[in-house]
Order: C-alpha cells, then sequence, then structure tokens
C-alpha cells in the first residue's frame, strides 16, 4: 500500500496538476498582493489628504485664542478613536479631544477626556505650527487593517477553495491517468514474461495519446507472436519431418550391430553412434509433445487426476534409480486426496521431468524432496533439491527451447525438459515458480483445487 502511495506522488500527471495549481496559486497570490498594495496606497492618499484639508481650514483661525476655542468646539463633536484634535498653545495649554504623551516606553495617545485613559490603535498624523503654538490632527488607520481583514477574506473565501478544487480535480485526473498507465504496464509485463496474447485493453475515457502507445504496443505484440508461432511450427515441421528418417537410421544401426561380433572395436563404436542417435530421437520428440501441449489440444481430455496418488506413483518409479546412484529421494504428501483438472499422461510427464532434472545435477549424498500440500483451495507440487541451483538471472532462461546452463552442458539432457514442465503449468493455468532452496533449486508447481469428487479421479 505505500509503495503504491509512493508511486501514485511520484507519477507524471499528478506532478504536473501540482505544478499547475503552484503556478495558478503564485499568480493569484501575486495580483491579490499587488491589489492589496495598492488600494492600501490609494487609502493612505486619501487619509492624507483629508489631514491636509483639515488643517487648512484650521489655519484661517486669526488667532492662537480662536484656533484654541475652535479646535476645543471641534474636538466635542469628534470621536478621539477616529480623528485625534490637539493644540497646544504657546502658554503650555492643551485643548483638543486627547494629547500625544512620550516617556521611557515611546509615544502615546492619550485622551483629555474624564480618566485621560490611553488610546489604543494606529494613526496618521501632521503637525504644524500656528500662533506660536503646535497644532496636531491626526485619523485613525483602522479603514487600512479593515482592508487587510478584507482581502484576507478574499484570500480564505476566494483563492484557497479554489485551489483546493484546483488539487482535488488534479488529483482525480492524475489517479484516472495512472490507471491507465497500470494497464498498459501490465500489458508489458504480461508480454515480456512470455504471454505473447496480452493486450492492452483500452477504456471508454482514454486519452489520445495513450490510446496511440497503446494500439503501437499491441501491433507489437501481435507481430511478434506472429513470428514466435511461425518459429515454433518451423520447429516443430522440422522435428516432425527428421522423425521418421532418425527412426529408420536406428532400424538400420540395430541390424548393423546383430552382423558385427560381440564386443569387438566396432561394436563399441556402434554402440556410441546408436545412443547418440537416441538422443537425436529424444530431442526431437521432446519438441513434438511440447508443440502439442502448446496448442492446447490436450484440454479436451481433461479429467480430475489424483495428485497425491500420480506424485506416490512416480516417487515410487525413480527410487530406486536414485538409490542406485546415492541419492536420496523422498516424499511428503498429505493423507487426503489432492485432485485437480487436468491430463494425467502430462502431469506424470512434468512431475518426472522435474525429479529426473534434480537428479541429474545433484551427485550422490544429495537429496530430493516431493512435496505436496494444499493452502485454502490451492494445491502446491514442490520439488526440492540441495544442489547447485539456478542463478536468479537464468532462471527465466532455463525455461527457454534448449536453453541450458553453461555447467551443465557436458551432462546429459537436451535443455527442453523445464521448457515442457512449463508448457504443462500454463496448460493446467498453473503457477511455475524457480527459487533459491538454500542450497539448491526449489520447483513450485501451484494449482487451482478441482471441482470434481474423488470417485471421478484416477490416479
Amino acid at each position: 500500500m505505500r509503495t503504491r502511495l509512493a508511486g501514485f506522488w511520484r507519477s507524471m500527471p499528478l506532478r504536473l496538476a501540482l505544478l499547475l495549481v503552484l503556478l495558478f496559486s503564485a499568480v493569484s497570490l501575486l495580483s491579490l498582493a499587488a491589489s492589496y498594495q495598492v488600494t492600501k496606497n490609494s487609502f493612505e492618499n486619501a487619509i492624507r489628504a483629508d489631514l491636509r484639508q483639515d488643517l487648512a481650514g484650521f489655519r484661517a483661525a486669526p488667532t492662537a485664542r480662536a484656533l484654541a476655542l475652535l479646535v476645543k468646539a471641534e474636538s466635542r463633536a469628534t470621536n478621539p478613536n477616529r480623528v485625534i484634535l490637539s493644540y497646544l498653545t504657546p502658554g503650555g495649554q492643551i485643548f483638543g479631544n486627547a494629547t500625544i504623551a512620550r516617556d521611557d516606553e515611546g509615544f502615546h495617545i492619550v485622551s483629555l477626556a474624564g480618566g485621560q485613559a490611553e488610546l489604543d490603535g494606529s494613526y496618521l498624523a501632521l503637525t504644524d505650527a500656528l500662533h506660536g503654538g503646535l497644532l496636531t490632527i491626526a485619523r485613525s488607520r483602522a479603514e487600512l487593517l479593515a482592508l487587510r481583514d478584507l482581502f484576507i477574506n478574499i484570500l480564505l473565501i476566494s483563492l484557497l477553495p479554489t485551489v483546493l478544487i484546483a488539487l482535488s480535480g488534479g488529483l482525480i485526473l492524475a489517479r484516472r491517468s495512472k490507471r491507465h498507465v497500470e494497464v498498459v504496464s501490465r500489458a508489458l509485463d504480461d508480454m515480456t514474461s512470455g504471454n505473447l496474447g496480452a493486450r492492452v485493453q483500452f477504456g471508454p475515457r482514454w486519452a489520445d495519446d495513450l490510446r496511440r502507445i497503446g494500439g503501437k504496443l499491441n501491433q507489437m505484440a501481435g507481430a511478434q507472436e506472429t513470428s514466435v508461432a511461425a518459429l515454433k511450427q518451423v520447429s516443430s515441421d522440422i522435428a516432425h519431418d527428421l522423425k521418421t528418417p532418425i527412426q529408420r537410421v536406428g532400424v538400420h544401426l540395430e541390424d548393423l550391430a546383430r552382423d558385427l561380433p560381440e564386443g569387438s572395436a566396432q561394436s563399441a563404436k556402434l554402440q556410441h553412434v546408436r545412443v547418440e542417435v537416441d538422443g537425436i530421437g529424444a530431442t526431437f520428440q521432446a519438441l513434438l509433445q511440447l508443440a502439442q501441449v502448446e496448442g492446447g489440444s490436450a484440454r479436451a481430455r481433461f479429467e480430475t487426476v489424483d495428485l497425491r496418488a500420480l506424485a506416490e506413483t512416480i516417487v515410487e518409479v525413480f527410487d530406486p534409480v536414485a538409490a542406485e546412484a546415492g541419492q536420496g529421494l523422498r516424499a511428503e504428501l498429505p493423507d487426503a486426496a489432492c485432485l485437480v483438472e487436468g491430463d494425467r499422461a502430462l502431469l506424470g510427464q512434468m512431475l518426472s521431468n522435474l525429479i529426473e532434472n534434480a537428479l541429474r545435477h545433484t551427485g550422490p549424498g544429495h537429496e530430493v524432496q516431493v512435496v505436496l500440500s494444499q493452502s485454502g483451495d490451492d494445491m502446491c507440487l514442490s520439488v526440492r533439491d540441495d544442489g547447485p541451483g539456478i542463478p536468479e538471472d537464468q532462471r527465466d532462461k532455463v525455461l527457454q527451447r534448449l536453453y541450458r546452463l553453461d555447467r551443465s552442458r557436458h551432462t546429459p539432457g537436451n535443455g527442453l525438459g523445464l521448457s515442457l514442465v512449463d508448457g504443462v503449468a500454463k496448460l493446467h493455468r498453473a503457477d511455475l515458480v524457480l527459487q533459491d532452496n538454500a542450497p539448491g533449486l526449489r520447483v513450485d508447481v501451484t494449482f487451482a483445487k478441482a471441482t470434481g469428487s474423488i470417485g471421478n479421479a484416477r490416479s
């Protein structure tokens, strides 16, 4: 879950959506800040103009006493929280509704009404010397503070919801685009894992660019599937055409062997030739069998097969071979029947190939285990050995036709055993997994449980 979320946050559609939202937010914030600054400057200029106009009116007073009386009269009808009027006469007397005092902590505005309370707030002030005294007029900056609150509300009510809506839309689009990319990715994974029939399945809301990419992938997969099918058909045709001549060569070699003295040098050389010819015939026979398995015609012969009984039989057949080679072969089978739908002969061939492969690549003193277990509706048939194993980067390659590890090129075999195992597993829609047995190789084939009953099973 955490990995999926991390992949989602790293997806290109989401990054583009976040980039667009950030760009929109930055432009909107800059525009809002510029609008606030212009409006604030306009308000301040208007307040300063009012102050200059008020000061001009008081300058009309002819004497200091007239100015003091005018300030006193105006201050009675003026709220000091909005406008402050203060005139300090030449004699040191103060007229107005407030005065500006200074102490160690700085300047303070003190009301001249009863109690002389200190006034809070921010003001813009003009001061002028008139008739030997000092006239101060100040107007509150409350409107500017209200303007700031107004723009903050605009930010909260307008910009933030818009950003959240845009971000939500971007997330939805990114998630949809990511689902489409995952469809393409799964199809690619299936194609690279060998399922050449996999295709990108388009939905109704696919973007044109992803449709074109998916179409090209489907076109490529179709061409590759056709090429591989043609190559398999050629190999099958060659194997089919050469099978009969090789069999005839084997018959002639048997006739020649009867005419040669037993124990002679010529008879020994002829025996080596017969072994090589038998190996060639077995290779072509395996190719033909693999082609038949991959063709899927064996599904028509499917029936309910008891895997437990089949495994017990195959282990009994190989037990003398393992004992003769100084190897151990042990089976861990459940008491109850394990039923699957399949072809009994092919399943037996698959298990025989796995056991034979394990015995061939482990020397004397090693042990091969055949384990059958059931978990829910699934059954796992496992063949394990303690030999050299297969490197992780080679495990997919050994399932290919005729592929052999470098260390196995001098051992008997044709490189088709695990290919046939893989083909039989795919025919039965089983999962084939090669993994490390620490040490050795472990091959797990997991089947779905059959729906039939034990009475229909064949062992």
